[in-house]
């Protein structure tokens, strides 16, 4: 998808602060953080929302989340705690069409902070 931010950002023709990338994930700074500390992690496959996703590409929330953990701990906040949000369609709260997990943490998060 060339319109896509946030395959623009994987291919580099938009500059990011990158925190983490491989063969199928990337993870980069928020840069409208919600949070002392707030990240994201992308698929580097394009998938619209959560909604695409096939059981066979399941594998990719393994990924995911292996890699939140890992930044999150290089970022210090691993042991005192993070929240980890994924946003589907419109009213779920999703604003850039393309799979992400957003991490947070770096302060006590309250109830309503979703990412």
């Amino acid at each position: 998808m060339t319109d896509c931010i946030f395959c623009r950002i994987i291919k580099g023709e938009i500059p990011s602060q990158t925190l983490f990338e491989d063969e199928t994930v990337f993870a980069f700074k928020d840069i409208q953080p919600q949070a002392p500390v707030h990240f994201l992690v992308i698929t580097k496959q394009h998938f619209s929302s959560l909604n695409e996703v096939d059981a066979p590409s399941m594998k990719l929330f393994t990924d995911l989340f292996q890699v939140a953990k890992t930044v999150a701990h290089q970022l210090g906040i691993g042991e005192k705690g993070y929240r980890c949000v994924v946003n589907t369609n419109r009213e779920g709260g999703q604003s850039v069409y393309h799979l992400h997990l957003h991490v947070l943490g770096g302060a006590q998060l309250g109830p309503s902070m979703v990412g």
